[in-house]
């Protein structure tokens, strides 16, 4: 996965507004809130930061 530092910076949770950070090694972004923590796919390093395809840990 690969996803400029600059862009994850201000990349956010369309779900709560948090922060999101990397999961490079299941290429995913992590919702950092412990209240949500949804889990968002990276395909073909395009972030998919969709509620519906998000998944829960």
């Amino acid at each position: 996965m690969k996803i400029d530092d600059w862009l994850l910076e201000i990349l956010a949770c369309p779900g709560c507004k948090s922060p999101l950070r990397a999961e490079p090694e299941s290429d995913e972004l992590a919702c950092t809130s412990a209240s949500c923590g949804l889990v968002y796919p990276v395909r073909d390093d395009i972030p998919v930061l969709l509620v519906d395809e998000a998944r829960k840990p």
